[in-house]
């Protein structure tokens, strides 16, 4: 499997100094890829320094992640997660597609909506496996891990569930269901339905998620920001509306959390 650059943070707000963390990620074989966006793998060393809370407003997507002798399936987010590091460690784990999601847990994804579970019962148990592996084997082998429990191939729901967010990600002039249905030839009832099911979040609540993770990038740029345009540009009806959502999913206004960036 093939390392590739981590040219996309969004949604990583900030982290520890660069010597004290380090983010990296591969690509799934091509067995998984139908059901795997990337293998992800964390490090941190915050030995002789105060424990950072690392808040991440992450894609809405689930996600198996060996780490502190458990492996675990975490449901898509729907509010930020925070997590406090300490010490020296490490997190090796894999962001599923909405196929892969469905397949590996067997049941609706919004069930597991701001959740996590021990993913043993759902033939998972890595963290003996992999906890002093070299990085390069440890994704190896969660991988390996994961194509042995998921189907050969992806049902055509999650396929087109795939397809919307790819969508959503593309457009940001899809702000409504409706729009989103119409793009791709289902109906509005049954885009909700196909998002409860392999998502776990609404699409509604996803284009907004995406929008948020742009408006924090540009937080965080150290450039300028007219907040004003930007609002435009996101779909948002007026500056005011980008500053309530910014602020309810991030906890401090868009202009504040730029000044201290």
């Amino acid at each position: 499997m093939r390392e590739r650059p981590v040219e996309d943070r969004r949604g990583v707000l900030r982290t520890p100094p660069p010597e004290a963390f380090r983010l990296r990620r591969w690509d799934p074989s091509p067995a998984l890829a139908p059901f795997a966006d990337f293998h992800w793998v964390v490090e941190w060393d915050l030995r002789g320094r105060p424990a950072h809370t690392q808040v991440t407003l992450a894609h809405p997507a689930a996600h198996v992640v060996v780490e502190a002798g458990e492996t675990r399936f975490y449901g898509p987010a729907r509010r930020r997660f925070e997590r406090v590091l300490r010490d020296r460690d490490r997190a090796v784990a894999t962001r599923l597609t909405p196929a892969g999601a469905r397949a590996l847990l067997g049941r609706p994804v919004a069930s597991m909506a701001d959740r996590f579970v021990d993913a043993r019962p759902l033939g998972l148990d890595l963290a003996v496996a992999v906890a002093d592996l070299p990085l390069d084997e440890a994704v190896a082998c969660l991988d390996a891990a994961l194509v042995a429990v998921l189907p050969a191939a992806p049902d055509p729901a999650g396929e087109l569930a795939a397809a919307a967010l790819t969508r959503l990600e593309a457009d940001r002039s899809l702000r409504r269901v409706g729009d989103l249905a119409a793009a791709l030839g289902v109906s509005s009832r049954s885009l909700q339905r196909l998002f409860a099911d392999y998502v776990g979040v609404p699409p509604a609540e996803v284009a907004r998620r995406l929008r948020l993770q742009e408006a924090a990038a540009a937080a965080t740029s150290q450039e300028p920001v007219d907040w004003a345009r930007l609002a435009a540009e996101l779909g948002y009806c007026d500056q005011a509306h980008l500053v309530r959502d910014f602020t309810n999913a991030i906890g401090t206004p868009p202009a504040r959390y730029a000044s201290a960036s």
